[in-house]
Order: C-alpha cells, then sequence, then structure tokens
C-alpha cells in the first residue's frame, strides 16, 4: 500500500485462515528513492505528464514494490512458494469516480510485481465498484467490518492518512456499515510544513500545537462544498492540494502567522472528522483512529476533545497497529478475490451490487 501521503510502500505479511481469521505476521515500510518520489509528486501534483513518462513511472514503481516484497520475504526466510498471493493497491494519482466516464487510476505495473517475485499479483481493485456505480472508495471498511466490529457496541474506525476517511461499524447486524472520505488528513498539514520549515511533517503535531486556530479561516475553509456533500462520496488530492490551499489562503486578507495557519488546518481535520461522527454515528461508544495521524498527538487530543463523550484511541487496543491497517486491508482484499467473494460495501460505496474486485496477474 502507498497512499494519498506518498510517505513510503508499506508492505505487511499476512495470514488467513480457512474461517477467515487473520493474523499479521510482519510489517515493514520502504522509502521511495528521491528521483522516483519527485516523479510521483510531479504527477499528482501537476496532474500533466507525457504518455513515456507516465509509462516509465509505472514500471519503476512496480519493479520498487517487487524488490520490497522480495527483500521483507528475504529477511523472513520465506520464498515465493511460502505465499499464495500480492494484493498490491499500488499509487493512485488520480480519482474521478464521478461523471461521464467515472475512474481511479492507480500505478505500479503488476505484471512487474508478479515477474519479479514470482507470486501471484490482485491489482486494480477500484475500478470494477466504479464500473458497478460505485466511488470506488473507500474499499477499507469492508475489512473494518470483518475485523473490528462488536456486537456489543457501536464503533468508528478513522483512518488519517493523507485524506481522512471513517467507517462505522454498528453492533447490530441488520444495520448496513456506513463508510466515507471525510476531506483532509495530514494532506494540507504536511504540505504547509514543507513550505514553511522544509519538513517532511509535524512530529506529533508540535508546530500546531504552538500556533491558535484562526476561527474566521477555518470557517472559510468549512465553506468547501464536499464538506456540505451527501454520500457516498469520496476525494483526494485531486481536490485537497497545493492548489486548495493557497487559493484559499490568497481569499484570506488578514494576516496570520504560520504556526497559526497549521493550527487552523489541523482543526480543519479535527472538527470535519469529528462533525460527520456526531452527524451518522452519534450512537457509537468508542472511536479507533488508523494511518499516520494516529501518531500526531495535537490531532488526537482534538478528537478526544470534540469527541469528549466517546472513547478516543487507536486501532492498538483492537490488536493492530495504526500504521498498518491498510496495507493489511489491500492482503484481505486480495484473499477475497482469490476465493471469488466479494470485496465491497455498497452500502459504504454506492455500487448497485456487491461485486469481485482486483484483477488477477498469475505468478
Amino acid at each position: 500500500m502507498s497512499g494519498t501521503s506518498l510517505d513510503g510502500i508499506d508492505v505487511t505479511l499476512t495470514s488467513f485462515s480457512e474461517s477467515d481469521t487473520f493474523q499479521l505476521v510482519n510489517a515493514r515500510t520502504f522509502s521511495f528513492p528521491k528521483a522516483l518520489y519527485n516523479q510521483l509528486q510531479g504527477l499528482i501534483v501537476n496532474q500533466t505528464s507525457t504518455l513515456e513518462n507516465l509509462g516509465q513511472i509505472d514500471i519503476a514503481l512496480g519493479r520498487l514494490i517487487g524488490s520490497s516484497i522480495n527483500t521483507i520475504l528475504a529477511e523472513q526466510q520465506l520464498t515465493a512458494k511460502d505465499i499464495t498471493a500480492i494484493g498490491s493497491h499500488g499509487q493512485t494519482i488520480f480519482h474521478s469516480p464521478v461523471g461521464e466516464y467515472p475512474f481511479s487510476l492507480q500505478i505500479g505495473d503488476a505484471s512487474v510485481i508478479a515477474e519479479i517475485t514470482g507470486i501471484t499479483t490482485i491489482a486494480d481493485f477500484r475500478q470494477r465498484d466504479i464500473a458497478a456505480g460505485g466511488q470506488g472508495a473507500p474499499l477499507v471498511p469492508a475489512f473494518h467490518q470483518a475485523l473490528f466490529s462488536s456486537p456489543n457496541e457501536d464503533r468508528v474506525i478513522v483512518n488519517i492518512g493523507g485524506i481522512s476517511n471513517i467507517t462505522l461499524l454498528p453492533s447490530s447486524a441488520n444495520q448496513p456499515v456506513i463508510g466515507f472520505d471525510t476531506g483532509p488528513g495530514n494532506v494540507l498539514l504536511d504540505y504547509w510544513i514543507k513550505v514553511q520549515q522544509n519538513k517532511a511533517y509535524d512530529h506529533s503535531g508540535e508546530w500546531a500545537a504552538s500556533g491558535q486556530c484562526n476561527q474566521k479561516m477555518l470557517k472559510q475553509l468549512l465553506d468547501e462544498a464536499y464538506f456540505k456533500q451527501a454520500i457516498p462520496k469520496s476525494t483526494g488530492r485531486e481536490l485537497f492540494n497545493q492548489y486548495w490551499c493557497e487559493t484559499t489562503l490568497a481569499r484570506f486578507t488578514q494576516e496570520i502567522s504560520s504556526a497559526d495557519i497549521q493550527a487552523t488546518f489541523a482543526e480543519l481535520t479535527a472538527l470535519t472528522i469529528a462533525n460527520d461522527i456526531k452527524a451518522y454515528a452519534e450512537s457509537s461508544n468508542s472511536v479507533f483512529i488508523c494511518g499516520g495521524g494516529a501518531h500526531n498527538i495535537h490531532l488526537m487530543n482534538r478528537l478526544k476533545s470534540l469527541l469528549a463523550d466517546k472513547k478516543v484511541s487507536t486501532t492498538m487496543d483492537l490488536g493492530v497497529s495504526p500504521d498498518w491497517v491498510e496495507a493489511c486491508a489491500f492482503s484481505w482484499l486480495a484473499y477475497r478475490t482469490l476465493g471469488n467473494k466479494t470485496g465491497n460495501l455498497p452500502s459504504v460505496t454506492g455500487a448497485k451490487h456487491p461485486v469481485i474486485l482486483g484483477a488477477i496477474y498469475p505468478a
């Protein structure tokens, strides 16, 4: 899995029994070489490329994913014969689930991965759901339901990556699971600290915590139409990006310090998550955070304050480190694909019906 934050390739080794029992065996994040990172950033930020450049980055990323998998197998003294399949999400470079010709484009060539590793590879998970009328995202809620739901309480799982998404897990099997993207997670925070301090991210949210949220700016940020859009919905860096950030800041004429801007971006992330939980999951007792945002102490504190009537913790309390939930989800989806089992939740994505996700590239 490589997410919106572009902070590396997460590789997880997972095991499933015939009863669908899940076990995380090992995990590791592999950094992008600087040149490839810059190329991926260029694709996502500029949203333009020559066909030759796009094709070459697709292959380069496939090679990196394949070599990363081979590395972790060697470290664990495993071979290709020990692995049933690879589930590769790839890197999303454009997500456009609405319009006359909806699509979601991920790169990281699966043929290359299968060739380098000698392991059957499943990829292209999102497009079949979109073909069935869905958003193609989020797909992780099905995994959340399988792994984290409880008959004893309503739960919310919040993934804070570059974009934030929530999964509402009712205790009753008669109620549908709901999930959608709430808006920005770390994407604006990462952008602003990179511009102002040349840092990749705001460690523990310390810089945001040093500033004060500007309520006038926050109100302006909340005017974004996406926050008022009905579910099902999904978004990405096609909307919440450098252009959105700069355009929004340019409309705000009051002088405000860079630390206060960071604090305001952090509040936007926390508040949009909290508002959607209150709107769609007021009955929930517990909120579990995963993704990189789980390490942002300031964000966690703001969520605890905004959701004071609920227990807010991380998925570590449910037995899975918040760093690996999303990568584990795509191994689970690959497992479903090989078993000819559906992987999407129409109540989440808006698809007309459940579908088997992914394309299979045999070893």
